[in-house]
């Protein structure tokens, strides 16, 4: 028999960081806006919702580590604006800034979702944080509502699986 686990997108009482970059705020402040909006709309709370301001989007992965290693978040969403500039520059933070947020995922086995633009132009970078589904700042919170769920989902099916096999 075929089973299929997913999580829906909603919220159940988890909390959730936002770790978002200051820098080109002008972008990320409509990406955590963009967050915001749709956790809210999913019935979050303030209280279940902590901002973490970094500096670039370099900090983002060690900010997303530090709330990861204090075990009370469900998910965590990390929202940075990076542009091409006319160094390489670009491409060394663009690289580890995603390398060092999947290895927070990994290492923690926690939801960490990716909302971090990555534009050759101004003008794509605020394509990118237009509104709801526009929005990667909401896509990225969307993800992490549904992932922390289908990781809940998993493991309740996990302790059921293992309850059986021991006979209860």
């Amino acid at each position: 028999m075929l089973t299929t686990v997913e999580g829906d997108v909603s919220v159940r009482g988890g909390r959730f960081a936002i770790v978002v970059s200051r820098y080109n705020s002008f972008i990320t402040d409509r990406l955590l806006e963009g967050a915001l909006e749709a956790l809210r709309s999913k019935g979050a709370g303030d209280e279940q919702v902590v901002v973490v301001k970094v500096p670039g989007s370099f900090e983002i992965p060690q900010a997303a580590r530090k709330m990861a290693a204090g075990g009370d978040c469900c998910a965590i969403i990390c929202l940075g604006a990076i542009i091409r500039g006319q160094t390489l520059h670009f491409q060394l933070i663009s690289e580890e800034c995603a390398r060092g947020i999947q290895a927070v995922s990994a290492d923690y086995g926690l939801p960490v979702a990716f909302g971090v633009i990555t534009a050759e132009t101004m003008e794509q970078a605020v394509e990118r944080a237009g509104e709801r589904s526009q929005n990667k700042g909401w896509e990225a919170a969307m993800a992490a509502m549904e992932m922390a769920n289908l990781f809940g989902e998993m493991e309740r099916q996990q302790k059921e699986q293992q309850a059986a096999k021991a006979g209860f």
